[in-house]
């Protein structure tokens, strides 16, 4: 594995960040790492346009020649924000012999996709392991809200018996769901992947959470200790509504557009809105669509803003290797 003082080293030559995280399969426990495998980072910076502008002195190299020629720091970070979902991705840098691609997002609008999932991009990211590499704003605990309602939706979409590995694979699935690539550019095995090369750090990042269910009665672990016995979740209605309240603001108003609304004021006075939910099934479903249209818009924007951004040569050499390994995979 790349330890941290190797991936934290990569920050001496880049202006300066608030958030740095890494991820990718080169960071897989037990996997023989090797040059050719990229490894992923998302920057949290505080404002994209300064930071580039910044970056493009240090490293022009990182960048597409005509956008660092004639649009430069402006033109990078509209793209970024108008047709994408605030990122802009430098793939295919290399960096201490090894490549690498960094994704640069504004810290305000990393911050509202995990609390709010308004993209369902980075927040669906950072759902799974990633090695935090610097964090001035301890963004790691502000994350412990995305991943709460990673374990609220997954439940909802599991049966009333599952495994340890079924919900984890379901949390790694749900920003999945709906995104273009994997029709046709992903390994069709990635979740499962993720979930086994990983299962201790998916272990220690939901423990507290599904410890907390399990002590409001929601969930019941089997007495062994066994990764494959049979959890048990409460499946009535008030135990959906207590999961759709801890889903984020953002999916609960789309629900609500579709399940209607009710409005109750809590011992403080404030108006609560909660969706209304008759059966479980439907509750599920609705969500289901919700997070799959989700996924699918911001993905395709995301598409779009990174031909835009890395130019149609790294746009096809990313996309053709993606392919490969899709291909592999299905054969």
């Amino acid at each position: 594995m790349v330890n941290k003082a190797e991936l934290a080293s990569l920050l001496h030559s880049l202006p300066p960040v608030e958030f740095c995280c890494a991820y990718g399969s080169a960071l897989l426990p037990n996997k023989k790492p090797h040059k050719e495998t990229m490894v992923d980072y998302i920057l949290g910076v505080a404002d994209p346009m300064q930071w580039h502008a910044e970056n493009l002195k240090m490293n022009k190299d990182h960048y597409v020649s005509l956008i660092a020629r004639f649009g430069g720091a402006k033109l990078i970070t509209d793209v970024a924000d108008q047709i994408g979902v605030g990122v802009h991705f430098n793939p295919f840098v290399n960096w201490n012999d090894r490549m690498i691609k960094y994704g640069v997002v504004r810290m305000h609008d990393l911050v509202q996709d995990i609390l709010n999932w308004d993209h369902l991009y980075l927040s669906g990211r950072l759902q799974k392991p990633v090695q935090i590499v610097s964090d001035n704003l301890d963004l790691e605990n502000v994350n412990s809200v995305n991943l709460r309602a990673a374990v609220s939706a997954a439940l909802l979409l599991l049966p009333s018996e599952f495994t340890e590995e079924d919900l984890y694979a379901k949390i790694c699935s749900l920003s999945y769901t709906g995104d273009l690539r994997m029709l046709f550019a992903e390994d069709r095995n990635k979740v499962k992947t993720i979930v086994q090369g990983q299962l201790g750090l998916f272990q220690t990042m939901y423990k507290p959470f599904l410890d907390d269910y399990t002590s409001k009665g929601l969930l019941k672990f089997p007495i062994s200790a066994d990764f494959q016995g049979k959890i048990t979740q409460v499946d009535d209605l008030s135990a959906t509504r207590s999961l759709v309240s801890s889903l984020p603001s953002t999916v609960r108003s789309h629900m609500g557009m579709k399940l209607g609304e009710k409005r109750n004021l809590n011992k403080s006075g404030r108006v609560i809105r909660e969706v209304v939910i008759d059966s479980r099934q439907e509750a599920a479903e609705c969500m289901r669509k919700t997070l799959r249209r989700m996924v699918m818009v911001s993905s395709a924007r995301q598409a779009v803003s990174g031909l835009f951004a890395t130019g149609g040569v790294n746009a096809a050499r990313y996309l053709a290797k993606k392919m490969v390994k899709a291909w592999k995979s299905w054969r």
